[in-house]
């Protein structure tokens, strides 16, 4: 007998994976894509949209024809700050752009001079972040690239893309609108007023949600397809749909982002500029929302010791916590000498770090100059994990993710956050269990 199982396509900005769940959410199979970047329109870097989906349609119809399992539910959790752009036979029109890409400074101040910034920032609980604001991107294309623009019929988040490949049905969700787009004016709850004056409004297809199906027939089998979700957002919700206690969620990975559903506090300007900022939940409530580009910068230093220190990549993997080094930072016998060089945050760490004067070579081990820098991303991590806390009553923090099993980052994240219980999750990566979670029959309200 084939046995039933939920598929879920998890496209981080790094790796991007395939799960097999069966029906009591146990995983059955998982396999990771190694995408090769290719170039953007203007010689930027970015993933493959047609090598992309590729792979996913042929895992899939893999999987329909293998005869071991039989595939009920399909759905996809990707990183956000994506948009897919449609022409009128449902083409893309446009690669699909890096959020990395350089935001024009021109078109940047024409914006804001039209819709002024500590406001705009305020209602739509965004930073200015470039690229990083994905409703941006319509903005950026209408000014500076007005003939692919009058190309698009309809703009459509990256999860939703993914679905829509195969069921048709193009749709919008709350959590991917939610990821800092600058779409959502959260003081009132509904699209923000530049959206209508830009007219591009229409281009964005009707709000459902997260745990919207549709039916349709892959392989000559009928099966359920989700609308697709923002990762973050949707390891978020894996842990709210099985815990009552109010809690923090640190997902870590290429970005870390701590996320905390059960804040009651509005925004500031100085949390905003400190790159804290609100998301959506499942049901399109706000959860307050740290983040911090952490896997990024480590992967940045790791290259520079493994050169200096000649270790092969993966070296840094087999190192544990030296207790010495904990009781020296103990008896403040230690000044940090890390200083982030790809965070563009000197908000967040001028408080953590007194100095810029990183100097990995100057180390006389590999293993003591990796300490200090695992040292250097805690210290930013709880900062980052503390702007999203704030005064909550939250007294639980969940870590997922790529950092887990990093037991010195671990260890010292509890040294330094003494009053929280600190609960490291095995589970499958949360996003992607999150996305199954809501096949499984988990339905959500609305609110927006």
């Amino acid at each position: 007998m084939a046995i039933p199982v939920t598929a879920i396509f998890d496209i981080g900005k790094t790796n991007k994976k395939f799960f097999l769940f069966d029906e009591n959410l146990r995983e059955l199979h998982h396999e990771y894509f190694k995408l090769t970047p290719t170039l953007d329109d203007d010689g930027f870097e970015c993933d493959d949209i047609y090598v992309l989906c590729n792979w996913i349609q042929n895992t899939v119809r893999k999987i329909t024809s293998s005869g071991e399992y039989q595939l009920k539910r399909l759905n996809f959790s990707t990183y956000g700050a994506t948009l897919v752009h449609l022409d009128a036979d449902g083409k893309p029109v446009t690669p699909l752009y890096n959020y990395l890409k350089p935001f024009p400074d021109d078109i940047c101040d024409q914006f804001y001079k039209q819709y002024p910034q500590d406001e705009h920032n305020l209602h739509t609980a965004s930073p200015a972040l470039g690229m990083l604001n994905a409703g941006l991107q319509l903005y950026w294309l209408k000014y500076t690239k007005p003939q692919v623009f009058q190309r698009i019929r309809y703009t459509l988040h990256f999860p939703q893309y993914l679905s829509y490949l195969f069921t048709g049905q193009l749709v919008s969700e709350p959590t991917s609108i939610g990821c800092h787009t600058k779409l959502w004016d959260f003081s009132r709850n509904r699209y923000h007023d530049w959206v209508y004056t830009e007219k591009i409004d229409h281009l964005l297809p009707e709000i459902v949600p997260a745990s919207k199906t549709f039916q349709t027939i892959i392989g000559g089998h009928a099966v359920k397809v989700g609308v697709g979700i923002h990762d973050s957002s949707s390891a978020l919700a894996a842990y709210m749909m099985r815990t009552q206690e109010p809690f923090a969620l640190i997902s870590t990975g290429t970005w870390s982002i701590t996320l905390n559903p059960y804040t009651k506090e509005s925004l500031t300007r100085d949390e905003l500029n400190r790159d804290c900022l609100n998301f959506l939940t499942i049901e399109g409530k706000p959860v307050k929302a740290s983040r911090l580009f952490l896997g990024h910068e480590l992967d940045h230093h790791l290259r520079i010791l493994n050169d200096i220190f000649h270790k092969e990549a993966r070296y840094y993997k087999q190192i544990k916590l030296q207790d010495s080094f904990l009781k020296k930072i103990h008896n403040h016998e230690l000044t940090p000498s890390f200083y982030p060089a790809t965070i563009a945050n000197p908000l967040l760490s001028q408080d953590v770090f007194s100095s810029d004067n990183w100097k990995p070579n100057n180390f006389e081990s590999y293993e003591e100059a990796y300490h200090h820098l695992i040292w250097g991303l805690t210290l930013l991590q709880v900062a980052s994990a503390r702007l999203a806390l704030g005064n909550s009553d939250v007294k639980k923090i969940y870590i997922d993710g790529g950092f887990i099993d990093n037991d010195i980052f671990i260890k010292l994240l509890q040294y330094y956050l003494p009053n929280y219980t600190i609960e490291v999750s095995h589970m499958p990566l949360g996003s992607a269990h999150g996305a199954a979670m809501i096949m499984q029959g988990k339905q959500v309200e609305l609110v927006v």
